[in-house]
């Protein structure tokens, strides 16, 4: 344990925070930059002096459970979270949970590829970003509930959309079986998060196709590079996928683009101008 370093990197990632960030009144009569102890030591659910005597070199060190509070408390990213737990001589463990929160690069990304269809998903497939022409190609994923918006667990328990599918991809079935392949390297990388294994569960106990896929303990699969999708307005639409990997997030960015001069790219031009006003045509 590196006391000193220690209470150097807890002083320094407490005075970055304002109170704002973590729903608390700045007050009159603040004079220190950021959270004073007492409320990083209120929001780690340990005692402020505790808290002080690892700010001041002087405390025992902690155990897991305080330095989880402590990452929650100060907000730290996951990196930081491995720096800390080095510093007070306990190798970090697995990740809690899947990351949800997208870099604004990436984002900005997205918008600026108008004539492609991009999403991001989470290492449980859950479509945590999307560009315009992504919500018009697949669905307006503002207007779903968060759970709705996993694309595995659509693919397996539904619910289906004019009376397709998983937006009635061509190779569904070929994504349900690597989705399987996938959630199941995820699920040992983060054996402790709920989500994850409440997701694994509930498809286990709903769908006999994906327990059986689950039950052959693959865990990789070959990438697909065309798809068709099939829409209600504008009927098929072939593009080719494209994955990138955002390796410090565990997340992918998926990218839709038709080949130039054929049908596809003219039905993306239509959906780019149509819009989310899919939404609107009553589903048969």
């Amino acid at each position: 344990m590196d006391r000193r370093e220690l209470a150097a990197f807890l002083r320094s990632r407490r005075e970055r925070i304002t109170p704002a960030d973590v729903g608390l009144p700045a007050g009159p009569r603040r004079r220190t930059p950021g959270l004073r102890r007492e409320e990083a030591a209120q929001l780690a659910f340990i005692s402020t002096e505790y808290y002080t005597r690892l700010e001041q070199a002087r405390g025992p060190r902690p155990s897991r459970e305080v330095l989880a509070g402590l990452a929650r408390a100060l907000r730290l990213s996951d990196a930081e979270r491995d720096h800390l737990h080095h510093l007070a001589g306990a190798p970090p463990g697995p990740p809690p949970g899947p990351s949800r929160e997208v870099r604004q690069s990436i984002l900005d990304l997205l918008r600026r590829l108008p004539q492609a269809a991009a999403i991001v998903t989470s290492a449980t497939y859950e479509v945590i970003a999307w560009n315009d022409l992504a919500a018009a190609l697949m669905e307006d994923f503002s207007a779903l509930p968060r759970r709705e918006r996993n694309l595995v667990r659509r693919a397996f328990l539904g619910p289906h959309r004019q009376g397709l599918r998983l937006y009635g991809l061509s190779d569904v079935d070929a994504f349900g079986h690597a989705s399987a392949q996938h959630l199941r390297a995820t699920a040992a990388r983060y054996p402790d998060d709920p989500e994850v294994t409440g997701l694994v569960g509930e498809l286990l106990r709903g769908s006999a196709e994906f327990a059986r896929l689950w039950a052959s303990h693959d865990v990789s699969a070959a990438p697909t590079l065309i798809k068709t999708f099939q829409h209600p307005l504008v009927g098929p639409v072939t593009v080719n996928c494209d994955v990138l990997s955002i390796t410090d997030r565990d997340q992918r960015v998926v990218i839709y683009t038709a080949e130039p001069g054929s049908r596809s790219e003219e039905a993306l031009r239509l959906l780019s101008v149509i819009g989310t006003q899919r939404m609107e045509v009553t589903e048969g």
